[in-house]
């Protein structure tokens, strides 16, 4: 007899608004907290404050240093 070797998968698919592609789809959990678009593959990460809301995940190229404006006052 032969013993086979499974492995399970349990996605998460929830319904949204990509902000990537502002198309209503659905979106894929990858993980918890990590979410992918069917219609662009955007990366989206999920935020909940009081409603849930899928903002784009934005990685920096290797070797560059993130940098953010100053607000004007």
């Amino acid at each position: 007899m032969t013993e086979k070797n499974t492995v399970r998968f349990q996605a998460e698919i929830v319904n949204g608004k990509c902000p990537t592609c502002s198309e209503y789809t659905m979106l894929v959990g990858i993980t918890r907290e990590f979410y992918r678009c069917l219609t662009c593959g955007g990366d989206l990460q999920q935020h909940i404050n009081g409603k849930i809301s899928y903002l784009p995940v934005v990685n920096p190229p290797k070797g560059t240093k993130p940098y953010v404006k100053e607000w004007p006052r």
